[in-house]
């Protein structure tokens, strides 16, 4: 199975013909057509490389990459129609693996993309993408959560933010920042977001499987404790 592709590019007809020479060559590939998809499915995990457009609707290219930067070294490769040299420069500093100015030739792209993976520490043989409370276990690869072995369907928002919850275990992560990490800087809602999603989160962990998983400290946040669970 081919390396796994996210290409981030607005242009449909070009992510298509782009897509199709891709998978000629033997990867997977997932497109998007805006930075806030493309930053989540990002997030989400399980790519190889991720090919990023600079101009882009809903959020640029350049916060996009600000933004998984925080969380992710996958390989990004830009792709955009400036040529100067401060855009090249910004977006190296912002952590990109590469640059590529359109209009562009396929094998170069293909190079690139050869290049970039190269480079890719691998990840070692132990390791597992797994985050884990109690009974609960967490694949953030498969983006499956099980509690004694049971699966529990969670929406994205639900899974995002449990993660960030695990991630942070035994940490007590006030509920702006759950929502910058979660929603995002510029979410325009009100924290009780997040007092909603602790509900439903507990609705179908806490209360469906009777253990105390999320803990709420009073006049500060949520965190995640291994105390009082079976």
């Amino acid at each position: 199975m081919g390396e796994r592709i996210l290409l981030v590019e607005d242009e449909e007809k070009l992510a298509r013909m782009v897509e199709l020479e891709l998978q000629y060559e033997g990867y997977q590939v997932e497109k998007a057509f805006d930075g806030r998809t493309g930053l989540e499915l990002a997030l989400g995990g399980g790519f190889d490389l991720v090919l990023l457009d600079i101009m882009l609707p809903a959020l640029s290219g350049m916060e996009v990459l600000r933004r998984l930067r925080r969380e992710s070294q996958v390989p990004v490769i830009m792709l955009t129609a400036r040529d100067t040299v401060v855009d090249k420069v910004s977006g190296l500093d912002m952590g990109a693996d590469d640059y590529v100015t359109k209009p562009f030739a396929i094998e170069e792209l293909l190079a690139r993309i050869r290049a970039a993976l190269r480079k890719r520490p691998a990840r070692p043989a132990e390791e597992a993408p797994l985050l884990t409370a109690g009974p609960l276990v967490m694949d953030t690869e498969r983006h499956e959560v099980t509690v004694n072995g049971q699966s529990v369907a969670l929406t994205r928002r639900e899974f995002d933010l449990l993660r960030c919850l695990l991630e942070h275990k035994e940490k007590v992560l006030t509920r702006e920042a759950l929502l910058d990490q979660v929603w995002g800087f510029d979410f325009a809602g009100e924290t009780n977001a997040v007092d909603v999603y602790v509900r439903f989160l507990r609705s179908k962990l806490d209360e469906q499987f009777h253990f105390k998983l999320i803990h709420t400290v009073r006049g500060v946040g949520y965190t995640i404790r291994e105390e009082g669970n079976p």
